[in-house]
């Protein structure tokens, strides 16, 4: 799900403007913490974008995109099928909120620009999920506005929290700590976190 016009590209591909432009500053982070092989699950994987571009610049990573929205999973699709790449997979259709995943393990698994724009029991589901398929030492690498010891980092996150909250009142832009708490009930460990463009975070968990 995102919050903005999608375009289409003619086809079966959707292009998102906001992740051509944090593609390249997410892949930065990750390719730092990201271990040197593995499966890397992305949940939400949205157009397919990110995941093409991250498995372009991290090929010793094999790529696991994942979505619930059937516009997405075509779109995802089609930028396989575009721009082929040996170690992205076809996606998976996954609903974080379901008992039981798709996917029985992975070594990481990246989410970006999800939490805030759904309720805040699909972040408790993404916990869950994720301490039931990540190994000890796996990571979890979530992207995003977040609030700060309570705080919104800037008055536009602000404005934007106001946005999300006026469409959905369980929308929000969540608070780091609060994430980390809850995080903490499912043996992860916030244990990074890094300051990205346009006044995001990602947030690096780790599983106990």
């Amino acid at each position: 799900m995102r919050l903005e016009d999608l375009n289409d590209t003619g086809d079966g591909r959707l292009a998102s403007p906001s992740a051509e432009r944090n593609r390249e500053p997410i892949a930065e982070v990750l390719s730092q913490v990201l271990p040197q092989s593995g499966l890397v699950l992305e949940v939400g994987s949205g157009t397919g974008e990110h995941v093409i571009h991250f498995a372009r610049v991290m090929p010793h990573l094999t790529w696991q995109p994942s979505e619930q929205d059937k516009d997405c999973l075509r779109s995802i699709s089609a930028w396989t099928a575009v721009e082929v790449q040996a170690n992205a997979r076809q996606p998976l259709y996954l609903d974080v909120t379901d008992a039981q995943w798709p996917i029985a393990a992975a070594d990481v698994i990246v989410c970006i620009n999800m939490i805030h724009i759904a309720p805040w029991s699909v972040a408790q589901a993404l916990l869950r999920g994720a301490s039931h398929i990540l190994p000890p030492g796996g990571l979890l690498c979530l992207y995003g506005p977040y609030r700060v010891a309570g705080k919104h980092t800037s008055a536009s996150n602000r404005t934007f929290d106001t946005q999300l909250r006026a469409m959905n009142s369980e929308w929000g832009v969540r608070d780091l700590d609060a994430t980390a708490n809850e995080a903490r009930t499912f043996n992860i460990e916030l244990a990074r976190t890094f300051h990205m463009p346009a006044n995001n975070l990602v947030a690096v968990f780790q599983k106990s």
